[in-house]
Order: C-alpha cells, then sequence, then structure tokens
C-alpha cells in the first residue's frame, strides 16, 4: 500500500515539474494495475493437492499441481489435500447381540479420489466420513455376538469398512481401512471370561494328563508281554526296581529266591486244580 501512495504521488508530482505527461502517467498507472492485477492471480498448487476452481460460484475446472491463475474476484479457488487422513471414532457404547454392553473405539483411513465431488456434493467430508463410520459400527456390531467380536475382529472391520465404503464413493472418498482399536468389556464379565479360560485350561490339562496314562499303560503291557517272555526277566526288573526306590542300599535285606522254585510252586497249585 505505501509503494502504491509512492507511486501515485511520485507520479503526480513528475506531471506537475513537466517530466511526465499526463496520458504518459496514465499509461504507466494501468500497465501498473495490469501487472498487480495478474501477479495477484497467481496460485501454487502441491504435489498432494487438486484446486477445485468455481467462476462465479458454478463449477469450472479442476488444477493439476504446480503454478496456476485464477481471474480475482470473479474465481475462487479451493484446495483439496489428498493425502491419506486418519479419523479417529470415540469410543461407542453397543450392546451386541447376546446383550453385553461394551466400549468400542476405531480408526478410520481414507484418501479424496475426487476432489470435486469432495468439494461439491459433501460440505464437510472428514465429519461426515466419521459420522457414517459410528453408525457403522454401532450396526455391525449389535448385530453380532461377544465371542465373535472377540475372535473375528479383523473381520468385523472389513464389515465396516465396506459399508462406510459403499456410501462415501458419492462423495469422491475411497476409505482405505478402519481398525477396531480396543474393546472394552464390563467388569463382571471379565472375572466370567477368566473362570472360563481357567476352567478351559484345566480341561486340557486332564485330558493330556489321561493321554499320557494311556500311552504310559499300553507301553508298560508290551513291556510286560516282552519281560515275560524272556526267562528270568521279571525277576531282573523287580530286582531293579527295588534298588532304584532305595534310598539307602546298606539298609536293606534282599531275599531272593530262585526262579525255578517259583515255577515249581507254581506247576504245584496247577496240579492240585486238576486234582480238584
Amino acid at each position: 500500500m505505501g509503494f502504491l501512495m509512492f507511486i501515485i504521488f511520485g507520479g503526480i508530482f513528475a506531471v506537475s515539474t513537466g517530466l511526465l505527461s499526463g496520458s504518459a502517467l496514465f499509461l504507466i498507472f494501468v500497465a501498473l494495475f495490469v501487472l498487480i492485477f495478474l501477479i495477484g492471480g497467481l496460485r501454487v498448487v502441491d504435489q498432494f493437492e487438486r484446486a477445485v476452481v468455481l467462476t462465479l460460484g458454478k463449477y469450472s475446472s479442476t488444477r493439476a499441481p504446480g503454478l496456476t491463475w485464477i481471474l480475482v474476484g470473479v474465481q475462487r479457488m479451493i484446495k483439496v489435500d489428498l493425502r491419506i487422513t486418519t479419523v479417529d471414532i470415540p469410543q461407542q457404547e453397543v450392546i451386541t447381540k447376546d446383550n453385553v454392553p461394551v466400549g468400542i473405539n476405531a480408526v478410520v483411513y481414507f484418501h479424496v479420489e475426487s476432489a470435486e465431488h469432495a468439494i461439491l456434493n459433501i460440505q464437510d467430508y472428514p465429519t461426515a466420513v466419521s459420522q457414517y463410520a459410528q453408525a457403522a459400527l454401532r450396526d455391525v456390531i449389535g448385530g453380532v455376538e461377544l465371542d465373535s467380536l472377540l475372535s473375528e475382529r479383523a473381520l468385523l472391520s472389513q464389515d465396516i469398512k465396506k459399508i462406510v465404503d459403499e456410501a462415501t464413493k458419492a462423495w469422491g472418498v475411497n476409505v482405505v481401512d478402519i481398525k477396531i482399536q480396543d474393546i472394552e468389556l464390563p467388569a463382571d464379565m471379565k472375572r466370567v471370561m477368566a473362570k472360563q479360560a481357567e476352567s478351559e485350561r484345566e480341561r486340557r490339562a486332564v485330558i493330556i494328563r489321561s493321554e499320557g496314562e494311556y500311552s504310559a499303560a499300553e507301553k508298560l503291557s508290551q513291556a510286560a508281554q516282552r519281560l515275560s517272555e524272556a526267562p528270568g526277566g521279571i525277576a531282573l526288573r523287580t530286582l531293579a526296581t527295588i534298588e532304584k526306590i532305595n534310598p539307602d542300599p546298606s539298609k536293606t535285606v534282599i531275599f531272593a529266591l530262585p526262579i525255578e522254585f517259583m515255577e515249581g510252586i507254581k506247576s504245584l497249585g496247577e496240579f492240585l486244580k486238576r486234582k480238584v
């Protein structure tokens, strides 16, 4: 403004002193005005932006990145950021299909695909995406049970994304992803789930222990059969077992009987049975 005033007073002084004629001063003022008007219409669009130009309020074009020019006073430029935008969905209190109240929050990742649609078809597209994602989150979570919510979080996120993405196509917005961040459960439900998990672990431990005992019994049966086939095998195994379970061998007295003596008693018992 100060520079303009200096030019005006300088031109008046030059005309009054005879250095310039009135017509020359007028041409200088016109050229200066045109230059200022042209420079004032220059705009820079960044690489990650697109510029929507409205001429007298009507959409006329979408400008690419770089240096561009608009007609000041007639045209208006609105820049749109095409980078991925992150919007937090605040915690929502939702009741699941099996009547369990849960608190859920999520994050929406989206970007603008069509700058003109994002400006002309919706007033505030970030807020609109956030609000629509909240509604879709409530609808989807309200239709599933708690077990499905906890175990199929990624699948539910994709279902919410499809609903939001379908609605935002007309706005020129593409939803990249929706992530469910946190699921807050009531304290009573947490205790019940902890007890359920503990019972499940105990059940698995009992099954594993039983399977181990069954397998050990099978191996012992095979070992006993193999030892019974070998002469003196059972006796040797008995002596080895006695040696292992005795903490102090010096205090142990073992009475060993010959195998033939035991077999004789067995034969005598069978003979007596046949007589009876």
